[in-house]
């Protein structure tokens, strides 16, 4: 059969990549069709197929997250009105993103551009109970201020322990519904059931991740930024307002 592409015979050579990300393989092609192979006058070679989605799709995907990272940012200022508040919801970012890889490892999964999508969608989750988080604790500081037992930093540590300590079920309750929403793909069957687990997978192990840091790291964080701005007098304990 002769084949034609842009007015010019052509030859296929089809390949299926198997057991790697395909542009791990399409980078590697390159290079050792570069070194190996000396083309004629008037040949032409060019790799094509889904790598060229992929190609494409990449700079919209960098458009995409950096706009729903921006997104994410300035609704968290809105709602919360403090920039330390934001920074500490963001904080579980990076780490939701160590979980999200390692599940991806663990799941045999390569970079894909439903990979991408979940770990976008990875954001959003993390503004979410990062929020829940932060609004226990603001809840119980608030809460001793008020009461008049916001003097020492035994006061202050007693606080965050009843907002995080105390509070441990119902943020598990929280990571758990969503959870309870991603788990059933990881086993779906059908039309489209490949793009859902690789959507899915990333958005698991991040979640994971990131309820244990928000569980342990948080309250860290918290207590380190209200002493900073209490002043405490280490020698009296009193707080200077």
């Amino acid at each position: 059969m002769i084949r034609s592409e842009n007015a010019s015979r052509a030859a296929w050579v089809y390949v299926d990549v198997a057991g790697r990300d395909l542009a791990g393989y399409l980078a590697e092609a390159r290079k050792t069709v570069a070194e190996r192979i000396q083309l004629p006058r008037g040949y032409a070679l060019a790799f094509a197929g889904q790598y060229e989605f992929w190609e494409r799709a990449v700079p919209r995907l960098i458009a995409a997250s950096v706009l729903a990272l921006v997104a994410i940012i300035v609704l968290l200022y809105l709602s919360s009105r403090s920039w330390l508040r934001v920074g500490i919801v963001m904080l579980a970012v990076p780490f939701s993103l160590v979980g999200a890889f390692w599940f991806l490892h663990f799941m045999d999964y390569n970079l894909s551009l439903a990979v991408v999508i979940g770990m976008i969608a990875l954001a959003g989750l993390d503004a979410e109970t990062g929020m829940v988080m932060l609004l226990y604790l603001d809840n119980s500081f608030e809460r001793f201020k008020r009461d008049g037992r916001m003097n020492t930093r035994a006061d202050l540590y007693a606080a965050i322990h009843d907002g995080a300590v105390m509070r441990i079920r119902p943020k598990a309750m929280t990571v758990s519904a969503a959870f309870v929403g991603l788990l059933p793909l990881l086993w779906a069957e059908g039309a489209g059931a490949d793009t859902m687990r690789r959507i899915a997978a990333p958005m698991i192990g991040g979640l994971l991740i990131s309820f244990v840091m928000e569980l342990v790291v948080y309250p860290v964080v918290f207590w380190l930024a209200k002493r900073s701005q209490m002043r405490f007098k280490p020698e009296t304990g009193d707080a200077v307002h």
